[in-house]
């Protein structure tokens, strides 16, 4: 029998078995298969969590946008003022302080970490004696709490801190670097982008050591150098772990607060520190204008939400799948 006749014979077979096994679901009227009735067990363990969800995120979220609408200083019922706090917030100098502080603080410490990160993790995606070391010390700010970092820093940045000591050594002069309205975001934006490494560099380490060799072998052969196999290999292949890294710090970065309300604290010099986020609680929980803090919050949501399908719709044209 010819390898022809055998797919033939397999092809009539297969139809055979299938028509029977649609006339048995006919008998039986369901599908009786070993996942079938997974999804309600699946259902039950959610539930807590999607009620905690619905309750805690999904429910105060919906409350913010109609207190947006409201004038309330959390002692009388709120009062409604329709789009008066949006008005209000676009010709306000402090909030669009606040927008140009976090549109620089985005702009410039997301490439920033995202170039940094993948060059550690190339540094460290090394077979190296003691390299498992040299990896937990790059991984320990991912550990740490971010109010000590910053505190950490604060000292650092100290007339007779660590940075000014260094620069007494190549002859600089001391620089007040969180008082000076000039050089007080780009510090933090220094500090942030160290905080974020870790966990930027453990997602690159991973996506290098999923690239096989064959690729690096392959070109190789061809002639290609150091920066051929990284342009044409490297990064083509590495483009998924930098869109999944890309958007969490992009998300993060337009939600930065912590390093702002302990190094800045509040927003001096002169708003030269303000970000949105800070702007919205101190708005909220030192003014006690809960409206106002309310309409800035979706402002930033609304955003954020922009700049994210953005970001989703572009990733065809440059993020390159296996």
């Amino acid at each position: 029998m010819s390898i022809f006749s055998l797919a033939r014979t397999g092809s009539v077979l297969r139809r055979a078995r299938g028509g029977a096994s649609a006339s048995a679901l006919e008998r039986t009227g369901r599908h009786r298969g070993p996942r079938d009735g997974e999804w309600r067990w699946a259902l039950l363990f959610l539930a807590p969590t999607l009620i905690g969800l619905a309750v805690l995120s999904a429910g105060p979220i919906i409350a913010t946008l109609g207190l947006s609408l409201t004038s309330w200083d959390m002692l009388e019922p709120p009062t409604f003022v329709g789009i008066d706090n949006y008005t209000n917030l676009l010709g306000d100098a402090r909030f669009l302080t606040a927008l140009r502080n976090t549109f620089f603080y985005t702009a410039v410490s997301v490439p920033l970490g995202l170039i940094l990160a993948l060059g550690l993790a190339m540094a460290v995606n090394q077979r190296i004696r003691g390299i498992s070391w040299i990896r937990t010390m790059y991984f320990l700010p991912l550990v740490t709490s971010s109010t000590a970092i910053a505190i950490v820093w604060l000292w650092m940045y100290s007339p007779t801190g660590l940075f000014n000591n260094l620069g007494s050594v190549f002859g600089m002069s001391p620089q007040r670097w969180i008082a000076n309205p000039t050089l007080a975001l780009p510090s933090i934006i220094v500090m942030s982008t160290w905080q974020g490494l870790p966990a930027n560099v453990i997602i690159f380490l991973a996506g290098l050591q999923g690239i096989p060799s064959e690729y690096y072998d392959a070109v190789s052969v061809d002639g290609a150098g150091r920066f051929a196999r990284f342009r044409y290999v490297t990064v083509p292949l590495l483009t998924p772990s930098i869109f999944f890294t890309g958007i969490l710090a992009l998300i993060g970065a337009f939600q930065v607060f912590d390093q702002i309300y302990v190094m800045a604290n509040p927003g001096k010099p002169g708003g030269a520190t303000i970000t949105l986020v800070y702007f919205i609680y101190e708005t909220g929980f030192r003014n006690f204008h809960m409206g106002l803090a309310s309409a800035a919050s979706w402002i930033l949501f609304l955003i954020v939400a922009v700049f994210t399908i953005i970001y989703f719709r572009t990733q065809n044209r440059w993020v390159h799948y296996q």
